[in-house]
């Protein structure tokens, strides 16, 4: 693949400066990413997903603009994702990214892009707006996934056409069991036609969700994204991650997960401990990071984070971990993923008074492995 990911963008060097600022102030526990949820209510009902098993009372629920933005200025995160659900339903959808915006933080707004043509016209382009479209995998894989049949066809179209109006685009794909590694490369090389970057990760087994039969293990996860990696050699996919990240999916990083890196704010408050595992909610973002037990969470400490890669857990992670070893980091961007020889040992799940004093603070401090 050569150089995994972009070059470094405006976006990339807001959020870089801003590790750096926290590196220097000597702060151990800090947001990068809001993962904001103003509603649960969606258009689609893909099996994976587990947020819309919800009674109609809970679904018909939304955050205020008020409250959006309150969450905002309380988290203090750089960069704030929009996700639900589908944003787009929320009728002050446009009211929120505009004061998301003037606040001069980044902004990813999540969507299925089913009504990105229709709402378009409330936002204005921005070096600080991206629009992120969900596909899981091209046509068949991701109407599959989404259970309706049109839906690949109508976001593509949405995405050209917003490219068109100025806006930055980028699409995001869940990947789960069943893709074979030549689909996932044929889908980032599709991505590359469309001119925009692309973000993948493996899908979480969130515990309503409707099919539990699809979620990798972390073994497959390893295995699979090695797989991905070494058929992208020379191929410059835009691949919206820290390097880090990615070398940690192919199995060459021994990475905790930092679930206070993404908090989340959703229609219940803020979710502990993170945005996929729901333990319970806090009414401020200041008791989530005084009251959440973080050393009883992460992989080899709870038995629902055994098979847990995702980015909300782990993007953070490799971030704290490209600030502490640049070098390592650049090598990575200018020399590419090792897809072959031994990967870095895994956790196991170990009893609490073990686990608690195994791992530091900070990203969990993991044994990482040092060969990037």
């Amino acid at each position: 693949m050569g150089r995994p990911g972009l070059s470094p963008s405006f976006r990339d060097v807001k959020i870089g400066l801003y590790l750096l600022k926290q590196r220097l102030l000597g702060r151990e526990r800090y947001p990068l990413v809001l993962m904001l949820e103003p509603l649960f209510r969606c258009n689609l009902a893909c099996a994976g997903c587990g947020k819309i098993d919800y009674p109609d009372h809970i679904l018909n629920r939304r955050l205020s603009v008020q409250q959006c933005l309150d969450a905002v200025d309380e988290c203090g995160a750089p960069m704030v994702a929009i996700l639900g659900g589908e944003p787009l339903i929320h009728k002050n959808i446009g009211e929120i990214v505009e004061g998301i915006l003037a606040r001069k933080k980044i902004v990813n707004l999540c969507t299925n892009a089913l009504l990105l043509d229709k709402k378009l016209h409330l936002f204005k382009p921005s070096p600080y707006l991206y629009f992120s479209v969900h596909l899981d995998g091209l046509k068949d894989h991701h109407d599959r996934a989404v259970s309706r049949d049109g839906v690949f066809e109508i976001a593509t179209a949405a995405i050209g056409r917003a490219r068109a109006q100025g806006f930055n685009v980028n699409v995001n794909a869940t990947i789960y069991d069943g893709f074979k590694a030549q689909e996932v490369a044929d889908f980032l090389d599709f991505a590359k036609t469309l001119g925009v970057g692309a973000s993948i990760s493996p899908g979480y087994a969130y515990e309503h969700a409707p099919d539990q039969e699809h979620f990798l293990s972390r073994r497959k996860t390893r295995e699979l994204f090695r797989n991905i990696f070494a058929l992208g050699k020379g191929r410059n996919w835009n691949l919206i991650h820290t390097p880090m990240y990615l070398d940690f999916l192919a199995g060459n990083q021994s990475f905790q997960c930092t679930p206070w890196g993404m908090p989340t704010r959703n229609v219940f408050g803020w979710q502990k401990p993170c945005y996929l595992l729901g333990e319970g909610y806090a009414d401020s973002f200041k008791e989530l990071m005084e009251t959440t037990e973080w050393e009883k969470y992460g992989t080899g400490r709870h038995e629902k984070c055994a098979n847990c890669m995702a980015h909300c857990g782990y993007e953070a992670t490799a971030a704290h971990a490209s600030v502490r070893r640049p070098m390592a980091a650049l090598r990575l961007w200018l020399g590419g993923l090792r897809t072959e020889g031994p990967m870095a040992p895994e956790f196991v799940l170990r009893s609490s008074e073990t686990h608690r004093s195994s791992f530091g603070r900070l990203g969990g401090a993991a044994p990482e492995n040092n060969e990037a």
